[in-house]
């Protein structure tokens, strides 16, 4: 099972939402998901959090809580995912002439929305993400 943490960020109201690009796994390619990455060993979850989105956008983050943690199995593999509500920090040091909240570059996603959290179902999101989509809109 794949430890994995994921950053549900909310500015002005909207939800980052990410689409995955090409896939080891075609039933998770090119749906969306949630900023976010593997804990590594003897990583806390907030680390590897604020760790892989640097990694993945260039984009330091403050994290203000635990939502949920979920397990899902797809057929090749399984994860254990915590999501955390986060915000962007609003001056970000590596790209100042981005505006905010869009302070940050893609590395390995293709696009991304900014949803409310009612507008999230109409999107593909990848199966683990399926309750964590239903709290939030229910909840933020």
């Amino acid at each position: 099972m794949l430890h994995v943490v994921c950053a549900v960020i909310e500015a002005d109201g909207k939800i980052l939402c990410l689409q995955k690009g090409i896939n080891k796994y075609a039933y998770i390619e090119h749906h969306w998901e949630f900023p976010g990455g593997k804990v590594e060993a003897g990583e806390s979850e907030e680390d590897a959090l604020r760790r892989e989105l640097l990694e993945e956008m260039d984009c330091p983050i403050l994290i203000e809580r635990h939502l949920m943690t979920t397990e899902h199995t797809y057929p090749d593999f399984s994860i254990r995912l915590s999501a955390y509500l986060c915000h962007i920090q609003p001056i970000n040091p590596m790209h100042p002439d981005l505006s905010y909240p869009n302070t940050f570059i893609l590395h390995e996603h293709p696009q991304h929305l900014w949803l409310s959290p009612k507008e999230l179902h109409t999107l593909p999101w990848a199966a683990a993400d399926n309750a964590l989509i239903q709290l939030i809109s229910t909840q933020l």
